[in-house]
């Protein structure tokens, strides 16, 4: 049995990915959830479904991942304590303006306070 990586939706990602996301695109959605779960794809650092990236010029280490290349819908994610946490789905025609999507929801990119309950 293969080994899966745990994934967060604190947010609420996969509920706002079905309200949102074309019909098309749902099949690839899934696909793209299914890859970051693939314990083998970070073991290997290799994603040939999502494209997972570092999102470059954020302080806080924020990754996307694609669902669909053409279209430009992607997901954003950061890790915690060896976990995935999905933060964000980003429309195709936003996915240009990263650090503007980011910026408009840091609180969702903000790391944990220690020491707070």
């Amino acid at each position: 049995m293969a080994r899966t990586s745990t994934l967060l939706d604190a947010w609420g990602v996969i509920y706002q990915a079905e309200k949102t996301l074309p019909t098309e695109l749902k099949v690839g959605f899934l696909e793209a959830l299914a890859e970051l779960e693939d314990h083998e794809c970070h073991r290997t650092r290799k994603f040939p479904k999502t494209r997972l990236h570092r999102v470059v010029g954020y302080k806080q280490p924020v990754y996307r991942a694609d669902i669909d290349k053409i279209s430009g819908w992607r997901l954003h994610l950061q890790y915690d304590d060896g976990q995935i946490h999905l933060k964000d789905i980003i429309e195709g025609q936003k996915h240009d303006d990263v650090l503007l999507e980011i910026q408009a929801k840091k609180i969702r990119y903000q790391p944990k306070q220690s020491g707070s309950k």
